[in-house]
């Protein structure tokens, strides 16, 4: 059996569904001019701005969205399964600043802050997949959205969770994509990626929001929505209220997305917070968003779409133990609940500040929490007889065959990262930080990079140096290894 946690029963989700269709209609919901022709077509009445859309039309939209699908790496094979209860983690993303390892202070993130993280997550199984992670502040702003993903690309083989800053920078991370892939065809087959698109608080898609949600569905590359309710603020201050504001946002978002092209992939997700009114702050790791993230997610499962949401992040400005506290709480609450995406891994600072260090501290949480979902099971025809049996009332159970042979599959064996009280080499006992900073340094001195076919690091490179042209960069940062030969 595998366990499970549900926050809400069948009659409260249909209250929530049924106030979000309500809500949808009237007041209705604010869209760009960009969707307003897309949406009249489809009998939607759109005034001063403002679309009323019917429930009816709605659930007919939602019912056309594929019910799972998979991202996948850069070899071909399916790595990442959006459908039913499977669990995957990634790294948070689009931080602007980076926790300095030595200072322990936070400081603009650099595209060789990113290049690290991403050489890190590679060689972490608890991440399914990659992130955009970082903002590099070393990068033009007007393209830094796609550079990251190169980046990514480069250095990675993994899918990746990213987006993108404006509507017109879209196209150029679709290109990157089918470039790598193989062409735009492959691409739509195997997507590699998937894009993040936020609606504003409150029942808003913006002109740059709307034209995300259209062109990745006439791409066929899959689209995730990230509806951000903050409870108390830009949302209900009822937990509850703010999920109906979620689904109506989620709901509005499908509308526009599916009507731009029926059946294109598209992920029931958020990042919702409560808003506390002390500080004015949006604690991502307060047991409250937990539970909303939980609560918006299983309305969507219950629409049987996939999901996603943000958790394993904490708060604090320094990793300590309220920032593990948050980040392993959520790991744990995210994975029993099913959430098919559970991204955040790596951040502190309300989200403003990753730290690498946190991110592998944050993997030995996840590791317990996959652990956890597999549940307890039967091994063997007898539960313990037949090894009493064999033992009788001495209980030398360590001499068992069934010792030798099962226990790996019972136990899970954190790193090093974890303290399980073995000797260090000099006899010290480091803190957790230091044990973090030790499997960083191992991870990236252990850390190959498998290079993409000579033609296309070529394409890619004479893309990136064509589309950078007007932006000033110079050369190609956090792309350490040597360029290809041009002239082959």
């Amino acid at each position: 059996m595998r366990p499970k946690l549900e926050l809400l029963d069948k009659p409260l989700i249909e209250r929530i569904l049924d106030e979000a269709f309500q809500l949808i209609e009237d007041p209705g919901v604010r869209v760009a001019p960009y969707v307003e022709d897309l949406l009249r077509s489809a009998g939607i009445t759109v005034k001063e701005g403002v679309a009323h859309i019917p429930e009816v039309l709605a659930r007919r939209l939602l019912d056309l969205v594929p019910r799972g699908f998979c991202l996948y790496d850069r070899l071909g094979k399916p790595a990442v399964h959006y459908t039913g209860d499977t669990v995957h983690f990634d790294p948070g993303s689009s931080c602007l600043n980076i926790l300095d390892p030595e200072t322990q202070r936070p400081r603009p993130a650099m595209s060789t802050d990113l290049v690290r993280l991403v050489q890190v997550a590679e060689m972490l199984p608890q991440f399914a997949a990659q992130s955009t992670a970082m903002v590099c502040n070393d990068i033009p702003p007007e393209i830094g959205d796609w550079y990251r993903l190169l980046l990514v690309l480069w250095y990675s083989e993994k899918p990746v969770v990213t987006g993108a800053f404006s509507a017109s920078s879209l196209n150029t991370l679709i290109d990157l994509l089918a470039i790598e892939s193989g062409g735009r065809e492959t691409l739509r087959r195997n997507p590699r990626a998937i894009f993040d698109v936020c609606p504003s608080p409150p029942l808003n898609w913006s002109e740059f929001a709307s034209k995300n949600l259209v062109d990745l569905a006439r791409a066929g590359v899959p689209a995730e929505i990230v509806s951000m309710p903050l409870a108390g603020a830009t949302a209900p201050v009822t937990l509850v209220g703010s999920v109906v504001q979620h689904a109506a946002e989620c709901i509005s978002g499908i509308t526009i997305h599916q009507l731009a092209q029926p059946g294109s992939p598209i992920v029931w997700g958020g990042a919702p917070a409560i808003f506390d009114m002390r500080t004015g702050k949006t604690p991502m790791g307060a047991i409250e968003t937990a539970m909303l993230d939980l609560a918006c997610s299983q309305v969507g499962k219950y629409l049987g779409l996939p999901t996603h949401a943000y958790l394993v992040a904490g708060d604090g400005g320094v990793v300590d133990a309220q920032v593990e506290m948050e980040s392993g709480m959520s790991a744990v609450l995210g994975a029993l609940a099913g959430i098919n995406m559970i991204s955040g891994a790596g951040m502190l600072d309300f989200l403003a500040c990753h730290s690498i260090e946190k991110l592998v501290i944050d993997a030995e949480a996840i590791a317990s929490a996959q652990r956890l979902i597999e549940g307890i099971q039967p091994r063997g025809v007898s539960l313990a007889v037949d090894m009493f049996a064999q033992t009788g009332l001495q209980g030398d159970f360590l001499k068992l065959k069934e010792t030798r042979t099962l226990f790996r599959k019972e136990q899970h064996f954190p790193s090093g990262v974890i303290d399980r009280g073995l000797p260090s080499p000099d006899g010290t006992t480091p803190d957790i930080l230091q044990r973090a900073r030790h499997r960083v340094d191992e991870l990236v001195a252990t850390y190959e990079r498998h290079p993409l076919p000579d033609e296309v690091e070529r394409e890619l490179i004479t893309f990136t140096q064509r589309e950078a042209k007007s932006s000033g960069l110079e050369g190609l940062p956090g792309i350490l290894c040597p360029e290809p030969n041009l002239t082959k």
